[in-house]
């Protein structure tokens, strides 16, 4: 197992410095994690947690879209990608369970 020592890193989104510790750099190890982190703690926490216009959990993007199965309208928890189908909750389930590739 590899030896590991504290480090510098910068941030890429304020240009300050921050150290990824001995533990931090064992936990990606262990986890198999090939990219080290790219942002200090608190502008990680700001990324994270963005902006919050409906008042539910932060950084929760919600969309509203059609089922590309039912035709019913139905709210996601992400932003669809452009030319993908897009199903509710009981389409999902449906597909999922058949084996379908969703």
């Amino acid at each position: 197992m590899p030896v590991f020592e504290d480090r510098v890193l910068k941030c890429v989104d304020c240009g300050s410095d921050f150290e990824f510790t001995a533990g931090e750099q064992q936990f990606y190890h262990e986890k198999d994690f090939k990219n080290e982190p790219k942002r200090c703690k608190s502008c990680k926490a700001k990324r994270q947690s963005g902006p919050s216009d409906r008042g539910g959990a932060p950084g929760r993007v919600e969309t509203t879209a059609v089922c590309s199965h039912c035709g019913r309208e139905t709210t996601l928890p992400f932003k669809p990608t452009q030319g993908r189908p897009v199903y509710c909750r009981e389409c999902f389930k449906e597909h999922r369970s058949a084996g379908a590739t969703v």
